[in-house]
């Protein structure tokens, strides 16, 4: 990132970013620096700075990413342009705001009831269940193409950089989805699991969770070969389905990216 929004020459006013000074009539703020000021950006970086999509665009290969313990989404932290995107969580790890506001609604809403809800049981749990799932997990069934089963969609997730990382070959499970749909787990040592795609193949993976204080982080391992095959990237969708009766989990992919579906 450019050091300085001023050129030396005098009054002519440099991108904060690109150093551009070509359309300087319109810059636009961006965010606050240290001295008070605001960073002046040119149209296109302005516009990708109010998009939401500046650390992503242009601080991608730089230190600092960390994944939001709610919903796995990158966050780039300790950046003066993402400061006030993520909260610190009281144990260790980042909570994006978005993640946060809906945490807070919720725990309003919990606050303001007067009426303690019965506790489900059997096919209500399950619907109980669903009903809390943020609409980014909701699913979609448009990809399945396994025919004559019985299949319960269950939640769905935004690919985020980390989760197509090639290295990393790893998915990120939603805290909330893994404990309610993936197998229980004992201790933070992985565990064998095999998945169906949508095609009627089986996957073996690993699945574990990360210990963070009194948190967790659940993740799916050794996703490589699958990740390849599908060609998934960044942006895709996933989607995990279950086979009733049964209880065989299904992990469909559907590639946005492309404008394509794979599964």
């Amino acid at each position: 990132m450019a050091s300085s929004s001023t050129c030396s020459s005098g009054s002519t006013t440099l991108c904060f970013q690109c150093e551009d000074s070509s359309n300087s009539v319109n810059f636009r703020n961006g965010w606050r620096l240290r001295s008070g000021k605001f960073a002046q950006l040119c149209h296109r970086c302005a516009s990708v700075y109010e998009y939401g999509r500046f650390c992503e665009t242009f601080h991608a290969s730089d230190d600092g990413w960390r994944d939001c313990e709610s919903c796995g989404k990158l966050v780039h932290c300790g950046c003066i342009v993402s400061f006030n995107t993520y909260l610190l969580l009281d144990f260790g790890g980042i909570m994006c705001t978005e993640c946060s506001k809906k945490n807070f609604i919720l725990a309003r809403n919990r606050c303001l009831s007067d009426e303690t809800p019965p506790v489900p049981t059997g096919e209500s749990r399950l619907n109980a269940t669903q009903t809390v799932l943020e609409p980014r997990y909701r699913p979609r069934v448009t990809e399945l193409k396994l025919q004559n089963i019985s299949i319960k969609p269950l939640f769905q997730k935004l690919l985020s950089a980390s989760d197509a990382d090639l290295a990393l070959s790893r998915l990120v499970i939603p805290k909330k989805c893994a404990e309610a749909y993936f197998p229980p787990l004992s201790g933070p040592h992985k565990i064998p699991i095999n998945i169906l795609d949508t095609e009627g193949k089986e996957w073996n993976f690993h699945y574990r969770f990360w210990p963070n204080s009194r948190s967790k982080m659940y993740v799916l391992e050794g996703l490589r070969d699958y990740m390849v095959s599908k060609k998934w990237r960044a942006g895709d969708v996933v989607t995990f389905y279950r086979i009733e009766p049964g209880q065989k989990l299904v992990m469909g992919l559907r590639n946005t990216s492309a404008g394509s579906t794979n599964s």
